[in-house]
């Protein structure tokens, strides 16, 4: 069996095994971080409680409220520019990477200037939220995995940022054993994404490149800003809608109410590396095919839904049955009442993986982002709205619930509603309906 495949292999074009190599470093990394990382959250969350748990949870959500600040929308046009034009390759990274650092640095300043008014009297709160901020600055080079995911080789970066994972695995459970605070807890957030930047730079040298090369352009800033502007707010509403529900039930219910919720939404965002890892490897080759045929382009954007879907369903019905035993199980019986959270939130995972596609494919590749913009907006308005009338009935049931129907309706309902996005709403309907799977087995 093992000559076969390795014949199979052989007969796959030169790209096609670096992309499959590609997907299987990512799918490496995030199979790491499921087994380790879970295990490690759950002892953190066992070791404080859900009160001191919801705290850093909450904590660590109002700062990813402005962390698109950081990445200012770049992630996808940088690496289409870089496909576009291989020889600027030196002006695009370096401008990418002065522009990640002026963004991070502002992120860093909105999250503690929020936390100072909506909590001024609480010390411990303003702690946690500035040593978890300053972690974005770290997270500006990450303008160096740019160029690995241009190159597919992104085993540097999975390499790079595990290492500094396991490391800091390592203090979070020394920290555990000598019963440190929840601060020092925090610290380590920060302090893995200061070792993953020192490995980027360090897998970077390695392939024979500098980053005193990079000369950062005004007008290319300007470029990529004009373009990158409508995904910063997008990415903005995307936040709120992602994250807000905790930052509300912490304000309207407590913080032991996040404890809870911020579990359930660990185990039902496992899962999320999965349309993360395809999406990156597959885009550049979807990308590509788009200029020359359409058919061609769409064709290969229909395979990718419905791979996304088969998944997400082969997920969430196992997921429904199981969510309550593997919530007790991992946590504790304090964290029990979120079983009900969690078999809602693991279906909200359908419409994040196809969402994905449409967002990180469709929408870049058309041109789209303004409507990206509008549709994410409106989302986290009718998510802010719902969280209002549902938490104070149902509190994190309510907080689930305004999730699900948030990303159903910004991620599928919204295609119907913009009419050049009728093209990919359809091609979603045909995944959700397993019609290839069908059509399929009459073949």
């Amino acid at each position: 069996m093992l000559n076969q495949l390795t014949t199979a292999i052989g007969k796959l074009s030169p790209r096609l095994r670096k992309i499959i190599s590609n997907i299987s470093w990512l799918f490496a990394d995030r199979i790491l971080r499921l087994g380790v990382g879970v295990i490690v959250v759950a002892l953190i969350a066992r070791y404080l409680g859900p009160q001191q748990f919801g705290l850093l949870s909450y904590a660590g959500s109002l700062v990813a409220l402005f962390r698109i600040f950081a990445t200012l929308g770049l992630d996808r046009i940088v690496i289409r520019e870089l496909v576009h034009e291989p020889a600027s390759q030196k002006e695009i990274l370096g401008t990418a990477l002065i522009l990640k650092l002026l963004g991070s640095t502002l992120a860093w300043l909105l999250a503690i200037s929020t936390i100072l008014l909506i909590r001024p009297d609480e010390t411990l709160s303003h702690y946690l939220v500035a040593i978890i901020a300053a972690g974005t600055i770290f997270e500006t080079f990450d303008a160096i995995d740019f160029w690995f995911q241009w190159q597919i080789k992104s085993k540097y970066t999975v390499l790079a940022k595990n290492t500094a994972f396991i490391i800091v695995t390592c203090l979070r459970i020394i920290l555990i054993s000598i019963q440190a605070s929840v601060i020092f807890v925090a610290l380590a957030m920060s302090i893995e994404l200061m070792l993953g930047a020192i490995g980027l730079v360090i897998a970077y040298q390695f392939n024979r490149q500098t980053l005193l090369a990079w000369r950062p352009s005004f007008g290319r800033a300007k470029s990529l800003l004009q373009e990158s502007w409508p995904l910063i707010i997008a990415g903005v509403a995307i936040m709120i809608y992602l994250r807000i529900d905790q930052v509300m039930l912490g304000q309207m219910v407590g913080d032991e109410a996040v404890g809870i919720y911020a579990v359930t939404t660990r185990i039902s965002s496992i899962w999320y590396f999965i349309p993360i890892g395809i999406v990156s490897s597959v885009a550049p080759s979807i990308t590509e095919a788009k200029r020359s045929s359409e058919t061609l382009y769409y064709s290969r954007l229909q395979k990718l839904l419905n791979l996304m879907a088969v998944l997400a369903y082969s997920i969430a019905i196992p997921m429904t049955f199981l969510a309550k035993p593997i919530l007790v199980l991992m946590f504790g019986d304090d964290y029990a009442s979120g079983g009900r959270v969690l078999v809602i939130l693991v279906w909200t995972g359908m419409f994040w993986f196809l969402g994905i596609c449409k967002s990180q494919i469709w929408i870049i590749n058309e041109g789209r982002t303004r409507y990206n913009l509008v549709e994410k907006s409106i989302g986290a308005v009718v998510n802010i709205l719902l969280n209002f009338w549902l938490i104070p009935i149902y509190q994190e049931m309510g907080a689930a619930i305004a999730t699900l129907i948030s990303y159903a309706f910004v991620d599928y309902l919204m295609c119907f509603i913009y009419p050049p996005a009728r093209i990919v709403g359809w091609a979603m309907t045909k995944a959700l309906s397993l019609n290839f799977f069908i059509q399929g087995k009459q073949n």
